[in-house]
């Protein structure tokens, strides 16, 4: 299953972000806006992009990802429901007492989840694990990993950035989800950690800038991607939090917070 037309992507992505405003809204809980800002990439990598096989989650051969900023599990649950890992009518157990889709993804229990997180900064070096596997086991496979640019504060991205470097590891694609929001504000405010292209650079990577809510930008970025050898990629997907839901867009406040009733009528008729 592969999407190539434009309009029928983004049309996709409209039916992720309502995947992802239903969970929210039933859990009366979660996190709405950097999951609704990674849809687009979302859409692109797992309609388009990842080769893998909803009747065999665990099949050796596929590509992987990893969404270091766990908590925007909603985006990546929507995602892998549309596609066909599990029935879509789950994604409203979320958060629930016995669900299999809980707050952060959990490999152990979610069809299609690739890895465990949801302690950010450490994503990456489980995909670099993953891609020198790969190398050491002669795969063909990628590996993708999402980070927030709130969670780049922490060391051990660096660290883990450093030994892509080391290894070489064209097999792996980094993704900056570059909102410039986090949960206590701006990332300038926070600690901030721009430039992010020139440190990315810095320690090795190529990178690639786009706006992540185009999708031709996205595509043609993974497939620039693709063909980089000897190194890793970067991409820096300038996003918006809360992406596609008006009163949440750039808002701080919709970090971690559900709509009500009406709120939730609102978003889901601004996604139709």
């Amino acid at each position: 299953m592969k999407i190539t037309d434009i309009k029928e992507l983004e049309e996709q992505a409209k039916i992720i972000r309502r995947g992802i405003i239903e969970q929210v809204y039933c859990a009366q809980s979660g996190h709405p806006g950097g999951s609704l800002s990674i849809a687009d990439i979302m859409t692109v990598l797992y309609f388009n992009e990842l080769n893998v096989n909803p009747q065999d989650p665990n099949w050796e051969d596929r590509d992987r990802l990893v969404l270091s900023k766990g908590h925007c599990a909603p985006a990546l649950y929507s995602a892998l429901a549309y596609r066909g890992f599990f029935p879509v009518e789950d994604l409203k157990t979320f958060r629930k007492i016995g669900s299999y889709l809980q707050g952060h993804p959990d490999k152990n229990k979610t069809p299609g989840v690739d890895m465990t997180t949801g302690s950010l900064g450490q994503g990456l070096s489980c995909a670099n694990g993953m891609a020198i596997a790969g190398k050491l086991n002669n795969k063909n496979y990628r590996v993708y990993c999402i980070l927030g640019d709130g969670e780049i504060e922490e060391g051990q991205v660096w660290e883990a950035a450093m030994e892509a470097n080391k290894y070489k590891l064209d097999n792996l694609c980094v993704i900056v989800d570059n909102n410039n929001l986090q949960i206590d504000g701006t990332i300038e405010e926070v600690m901030s950690p721009y430039p992010i292209d020139e440190k990315f650079k810095s320690f090795g990577f190529q990178i690639i800038k786009i706006d992540g809510h185009n999708i031709d930008e996205i595509l043609k970025a993974f497939e620039v991607a693709r063909n980089i050898k000897d190194k890793p990629v970067c991409i820096i997907a300038k996003t918006i939090k809360g992406k596609g839901v008006s009163y949440m867009e750039n808002q701080v406040s919709w970090h971690g917070k559900a709509p009500n009733e009406e709120q939730y009528k609102i978003a889901m008729k601004e996604l139709s």
